[in-house]
């Protein structure tokens, strides 16, 4: 072997002894997020990402991510030594904390602290002692078990840690069967693997007289009822409890009312609602009254998907007119084959067809930011697609302004602000629409396809959002808001 052959070797070996070291440090990293979730109700992300339950080469992964925020890649070294600084807290109250975050500035304001342990105590000081962080916990009764209810059930019971804010406490549906225990059984492995969400990280069981779903240690009831009124949530235990109602069956405030029973104190509708306050949290959700707004709605997944864009958009130069146009995954509304279909167009097989279709998206901005009412259009192209979708937000400004700048103000609210759990900002030229499968953010900007005409008047940015798992996440934000569990963050 010549020499020139040993010292490819030798960079090859060393390349792979520096992989492993960094994975032996991400996965101590991974031991601690664990313990703080368990031990402290203490949730850490990166970057917005979820990593307790992460390969360590996907937190390797994330640390490289930062580029997309701060030019430049966060140190696992340095991520791993702010847990143990963070682990070393004794009197911490329940959090979600962003290393992501906290990397990026030990990273640029090191040279200002004593040490690490000295940074990370100013950093959360916030978090230290804090006594009105005390949470109460919250029931919660999902009414439905569609997409978006598996989904929520998923979510909930991933983010139970030492159970203080969402406890899922039963479902909700419809009899198909004659035997519970084969429904329940079904059910069950609906939620256990999902074709568009993979398989649940976790243990299903059902007991023998299919009254009861055990996920992850959690019993959770399975009620069988035709209609909410033939329920009495107390006894099954359930107390002051939180419904969110996915079936959409129910819009108004009137019909959504009938789900006010003994044991339910709140209901959160997962669809666009009338005469109830529509929220997309992040934006308007300080509107609420808490004590007396028992019945909202989280809007639909588009309207959370553009509203946080839009305002972003229009705090920095006013809107004066736009469109928004969404090439929108299709849903199980539409049929599979051609059949008849109350709706145009709808009807013709949705996993073989384009689809042309209306959307309320637009108009429900102006509930969201009414100031925006009757300035903005929409429609709807339903494509072959099972979950993921793309909005299309053409906006006339009353000011010019460069696609730089534009892409600027959005990566900026993506990194800081109220709005960095709904923005996540994409720098890559290779997006396609299954990698937002999963994404806990409600919209992702395709910076590179954003359009500005010669004037800087006229705007086209380019959206992507999981229609299924993104909106779930915000329908769970707003749970925790309108619940008061919400932990205290550092974003």
């Amino acid at each position: 072997m010549n020499n020139n052959e040993l010292l490819i070797r030798d960079q090859s070996n060393n390349s792979l002894k520096s992989w492993r070291e960094e994975e032996k440090t991400a996965l101590e990293l991974l031991q601690i997020v664990g313990d703080l979730r368990f031990d402290k109700s203490v949730e850490l992300v990166i970057f917005r990402r979820n990593i307790y339950d992460a390969r360590p080469s996907e937190v390797l992964n994330d640390h490289k991510f930062a580029t997309n925020y701060i030019k430049k890649p966060i140190s696992v070294d340095n991520s791993l030594k702010l847990c143990r600084a963070i682990a070393e807290i004794e009197d911490l109250a329940p959090s979600k904390i962003d290393l992501g975050k906290l990397g990026a500035e030990w990273q640029e304001e090191s040279a200002n602290y004593k040490d690490i342990t000295s940074f990370v105590h100013d950093k959360l000081k916030r978090h230290i002692g804090a006594t009105d962080a005390a949470i109460v916990p919250k029931d919660v009764v999902l009414y439905g078990f569609g997409r978006i209810g598996r989904l929520a059930a998923r979510a909930i019971i991933e983010q139970t840690g030492k159970g203080e804010q969402l406890r899922l406490k039963a479902i909700v549906v419809r009899p198909k069967m004659k035997d519970p225990h084969e429904e329940a059984t079904k059910r069950a492995a609906l939620l256990r693997k999902d074709t568009v969400h993979g398989k649940f990280r976790g243990i299903i069981s059902v007991s023998s007289d299919g009254a009861e779903i055990v996920i992850n240690g959690n019993p959770v009831k399975l009620i069988f009822a035709k209609s909410p009124d033939e329920i009495d949530y107390t006894k099954y235990g359930i107390k002051d409890a939180l419904l969110i109602d996915n079936t959409g069956v129910w819009r108004d405030k009137e019909a959504l009312s009938i789900h006010l029973r003994p044991g339910i104190d709140k209901v959160i509708l997962t669809a666009p609602g009338k005469n109830i306050p529509n929220i997309v949290y992040g934006v308007n959700e300080e509107e609420l009254d808490l004590d007396k707004d028992k019945i909202l709605c989280a809007a639909s997944c588009t309207t959370n998907a553009i509203v946080p864009i839009i305002k972003v958009v229009d705090d920095n130069f006013n809107i004066e007119k736009g469109h928004i146009e969404t090439i929108h995954a299709y849903t199980s509304d539409q049929n599979l084959l051609d059949n008849f279909h109350k709706k145009p167009r709808r009807g013709r097989g949705a996993a073989t067809n384009m689809v042309l279709t209306t959307t309320g998206a637009a108009k429900a901005v102006s509930k969201v930011m009414p100031h925006l009412g009757g300035i903005l259009t929409g429609n709807a192209v339903r494509v072959p697609t099972p979950n993921v979708s793309l909005a299309i937000i053409n906006l006339t400004l009353d000011k010019a302004t460069t696609r730089d700048e534009l892409n600027a103000l959005v990566r900026e609210a993506s990194l800081r602000g109220s709005l960095v759990e709904q923005i996540h900002y994409s720098t890559s030229t290779e997006y396609v629409s299954s990698q937002a499968v999963g994404m806990t953010h409600t919209s992702v900007l395709d910076s590179p396809s954003t359009l500005v005409s010669a004037d800087g008047k006229n705007v086209m940015l380019y959206a992507w959002y999981d229609n299924e798992f993104g909106y779930t996440c915000q329908v769970i934000r707003l749970a925790k808001h309108v619940a008061k569990v919400r932990r205290i963050v550092y974003f």
